[in-house]
């Protein structure tokens, strides 16, 4: 009887004060990560080989683009990099939804280590999703497999730009929306993001043109792409950081206000 009592009188004084909510919250956070984080660890454990397998993957295509400035005479340097406004950290997925209409992946990796919301998610092979909520070690991810998902992408050999978006139905199959009748489409072609907003750089690979139809409703295309990324298998991403983007971001707003 004094349990039962107890979880009442705890519940209502969490709803009551917004202060004792927000506690328990971060709380309750905290103990979810460090459980995806123990699940997490057991579970890459016996990924080992596969992962290995990606980043030998991913050196070498980054040894051959760098053999391939070195030839063209271009010098790279970590300032160089840094000053193209964009800073990358690793990051480990703990837990990741694909099987729902609203996805979201849980990372290990928040405050303490630089994630902010609103910052861009991919792997070597394509985009994963934006941050959303950040605690101080973990923070969450709104996967591009959310219905509430838009992210600006283009046709990388027209570059016509458009809104991806998830219909709720295949995790491989995204739909590209918002490119008008006059853009030529065709099967096969690329599709990169666009770099019309903070959070992605331009060309970063989204995917290929499955196939495509013309809503004559509203004189667009809807288009399905196929990812490169494999949503149902993300283990490892890199967090993207736009050092410009508050810059950016307080000029468009003063522009809009005036």
């Amino acid at each position: 009887m004094f349990l039962f009592l107890f979880a009442i009188s705890l519940g209502l004084t969490l709803q009551s004060h917004s202060y004792h909510k927000s506690k328990f919250v971060n709380s309750a956070n905290s103990i979810t990560g460090y459980i995806y984080s123990i699940k997490s660890d057991i579970t890459t454990y016996f990924g080992l080989r596969k992962e290995n397998e990606l980043l030998l993957e991913e050196n070498s295509r980054l040894k051959n683009l760098l053999q391939h400035t070195e030839k063209e005479g271009i010098a790279i340097s970590d300032t160089a990099i840094f000053e193209l406004g964009f800073v990358y950290r690793p990051a480990e997925v703990i837990n990741n939804n694909f099987s729902k209409a609203n996805n979201f992946l849980t990372l290990k990796g928040g405050k303490n280590q630089g994630v902010k919301p609103e910052m861009g998610v991919i792997t070597s092979n394509g985009i994963v999703g934006i941050t959303d909520q950040v605690g101080a070690n973990y923070s969450t991810v709104l996967s591009i497999l959310n219905s509430n998902s838009s992210i600006s992408v283009q046709l990388k050999r027209t570059g016509h730009f458009g809104s991806l978006v998830w219909n709720g139905k295949d995790p491989n199959i995204l739909q590209l929306i918002d490119i008008s009748r006059q853009s030529p489409v065709a099967i096969g072609d690329s599709i990169t993001t666009d770099g019309r907003s903070t959070i992605f750089p331009k060309n970063i690979p989204v995917g290929i043109v499955k196939d495509f139809t013309y809503d004559q409703s509203e004189n667009f295309y809807i288009i399905d792409i196929a990812l490169f990324n494999d949503m149902t298998r993300t283990e490892n991403v890199y967090i993207i950081e736009n050092k410009n983007a508050e810059e950016i971001k307080e000029l468009e707003n003063r522009s809009i206000n005036e």
